[in-house]
């Protein structure tokens, strides 16, 4: 069998009973789009780089580990963990501002642009984005595997209906019920997506 015609579910087995090859065949399948999804993220070709590098050594721990289940949607797995490890590196680099200054007396107030938003604001949206991904974890998981492919991963309906063997009309339908009930929820819960 040719290694195209070779499963992502297959080419994990065999990774995980020994075959490094499977493993550098998942690698080349995957690696330019899990990169361009980094590097649109990050917009930085270094820390593309580490997230990359990243990305590949949690895939391997976790298939090593056993913890990896296979739904045949490996691409996904990945680009779900590079996005995490974006998330992660933002959140240890922005934890704590600071500001230096050889000027003591400088006013930062008056001289802040005004285009950033402000600790308040920034807090609010923090708050905001974490309500919204607890109440994601609560969606059906079709449902929810369907919003993080269209918002987080970027990918049309057609893809998501192609890497998800079901209609584009399942796929359409699963993203509506999956807003529908996160409506549902902001209602109940008094969020709003306002800041």
């Amino acid at each position: 069998m040719s290694e195209i015609q070779r499963s992502d579910k297959e080419l994990v087995e065999n990774y995980r009973n020994g075959d490094l090859a499977s493993f550098e065949i998942l690698v080349s399948r995957y690696q330019a789009q899990v990169y361009s999804y980094i590097m649109t993220l990050v917009k930085d070709k270094q820390l593309a780089d580490d997230v990359f590098q990243d990305t590949f050594v949690k895939i391997i721990r976790t298939i090593k580990a056993g913890v990896y289940k296979d739904e045949g949607k490996f691409l996904q797995f990945a680009m779900r963990i590079s996005h995490n490890l974006v998330i992660d590196y933002y959140r240890k680099s922005n934890r704590i501002p600071t500001v230096e200054s050889a000027v003591e007396d400088y006013n930062y107030i008056d001289n802040a642009p005004i285009t950033d938003p402000s600790v308040e604001q920034s807090m609010i949206m923090d708050q905001v984005h974490s309500d919204l991904h607890k109440m994601i974890e609560y969606l059906p998981i079709e449902q929810r595997e369907v919003l993080r492919m269209r918002i987080y991963d970027d990918l049309s309906f057609k893809e998501i209906a192609d890497l998800t063997n079901v209609s584009i009309n399942t796929a359409l339908g699963r993203m509506r019920y999956a807003l529908i009930n996160l409506r549902k929820m902001m209602v109940a819960n008094h969020v709003s997506l306002t800041y």
